[in-house]
């Protein structure tokens, strides 16, 4: 059998912010079945997670580009790989059958061909929705959970400030911190964000940056005290603003630079902050967490089922809207984790 795979590609390398000419939907003739001896699998295509990072991959030139796996480049015209939910139409892989729910790198499709040793397995819902493996239980999730307790290694009682706080990944930092013990402050850039930030998250504070004209003295009045952990997504102004309120022996866990992707801002904090208070800036991955990932899922999992965290959710239904779902990530359309619904479950 053969169906019409609709699927999204790059026209151009995107240097720059993202646009929708930028984009093309496509069609091509896909068989729903394996050849003899071949360990692809197909899969329908059934939720996509849409991420900022994958503007680095569609840029002519990103030093991420040679990072990881993840991060390699997309050549205009070709499919799109992104984390994602699928059911399996036909397997040459042992390990799944028809029928069978997976998790891995699908395509910004209807379809996905996943080829032997590309990232999939048969996923156990755990009586969760769908959209939670994409996004709180999966790769997201794990960069909170991970950069937060791993990177940043927090103390109860300490400060932490957490930037793009009602994203994909800030918000459940928060969650984490407030869960710790921690003292949360978060920024985002709605009046809407602020209030669900603080009343149905539990951030002790928030406040709207676009309304701040001085953003390091905005972050001395939320820290009087000095912060000791700044999660950062999103580099530049926010980032020296957070250095020179850090105090000795603060930590920033450097997430993403979204700032940075579209505009050619770079972030240049006070040296003299870092070396005299002696904080430390790390970068980091999720993939780079992968040996706590079973103590994210339970501890996360628990949490979810007691009522202690809640998921955010901003889903598009429709693969033609994958476009436009994503350039919205640059200009803050979303609230919490971005995902779009390809086909019902």
């Amino acid at each position: 059998m053969e169906v019409t795979n609709r699927y999204i590609v790059t026209k151009t390398h995107v240097d720059g912010a993202p646009e929708e000419s930028h984009f093309e939907l496509k069609t091509a003739s896909l068989a729903l079945t394996v050849e003899p001896g071949s360990n692809d699998v197909v899969v329908k295509n059934l939720y996509v997670s849409i991420d900022p990072y994958q503007l680095n991959r569609m840029k002519s030139y990103s030093s991420s580009q040679s990072a990881i796996n993840f991060s390699v480049g997309i050549t205009p015209g070709e499919g799109i790989d992104a984390y994602g939910v699928a059911r399996v139409v036909a397997s040459g892989n042992s390990k799944v059958e028809k029928d069978d729910l997976v998790v891995g790198l699908i395509a910004w499709g209807e379809y996905s061909v996943v080829k032997e040793g590309n990232m999939l397995s048969k996923l156990d819902p755990m009586g969760f929705p769908l959209t939670y493996h994409v996004g709180i239980l999966g790769f997201s999730g794990l960069a909170a959970y991970g950069g937060f307790f791993e990177v940043c290694q927090p103390k109860k009682g300490e400060k932490v400030f957490v930037s793009t706080a009602s994203g994909s990944v800030g918000n459940l930092v928060g969650q984490y911190a407030k869960l710790f013990g921690c003292y949360v402050v978060g920024c985002a850039g709605s009046k809407k964000k602020v209030e669900l930030l603080k009343e149905k998250l539990g951030f002790d504070e928030a406040f709207n940056y676009k309304d701040e004209t001085d953003l390091k003295s905005t972050l001395k009045r939320y820290f009087p005290d000095g912060i000791d952990i700044y999660f950062d997504n999103v580099g530049s102004e926010m980032l020296e603003a957070a250095v020179a309120n850090m105090n000795t022996f603060g930590r920033v866990a450097v997430c993403g630079v979204i700032s940075e992707y579209t505009n050619g801002k770079r972030a240049a904090p006070d040296m003299l902050d870092v070396v005299y208070n002696r904080i430390t800036i790390r970068g980091f991955l999720a993939a780079d967490h992968m040996n706590v990932y079973s103590d994210f899922i339970s501890t996360t999992s628990d949490h979810l089922r007691t009522g202690n965290m809640q998921a955010l959710e901003d889903i598009t239904p429709g693969v033609e809207n994958i476009p436009s779902a994503f350039i919205g990530l640059f200009s803050g359309d979303n609230i919490g984790k971005k995902i779009v619904k390809i086909a019902d479950e």
